[in-house]
């Protein structure tokens, strides 16, 4: 279903470039949109459909739709490309029958003082 709706999607993507480029352009150079005499509009008249204008609003319409659809279908199948920590060790339990060790690290024994008589 994914690899033909990306399919479908590039043969919309390659006809939507020919239909467009095949389309004549309406004449309107930047003089007739800020008021020449001889524009209609802005954007110029608005002529009957022709043919190859319904031709591309339809295909226009299906690379909407193939546009959605892998969008939502890609979504489920993304994933993150961060890698999670490794969960941290966890110290294994005593054997049943030994007494439990001294988890508190002892303080350092004090330094022995000085013998009267010997050099510092």
């Amino acid at each position: 279903m994914y690899i033909a709706l990306t399919i479908l999607h590039v043969l919309a993507c390659f006809a939507i470039i020919g239909i467009v480029l095949l389309q004549s352009g309406k004449g309107a150079d930047i003089g007739s949109a800020f008021g020449g005499a001889g524009s209609q509009a802005v954007f110029g008249s608005m002529g009957t459909p022709t043919l190859l204008g319904k031709i591309t609003t339809g295909i226009a319409v299906v690379f909407t739709i193939t546009s959605f659809t892998l969008a939502i279908l890609g979504g489920e199948r993304a994933s993150s490309v961060v890698r999670e920590p490794a969960p941290a060790p966890t110290a294994a339990p005593a054997p049943a029958g030994s007494a439990p060790a001294e988890s508190a690290p002892t303080a350092p024994a004090a330094p022995a003082s000085p013998t009267p008589g010997q050099p510092r």
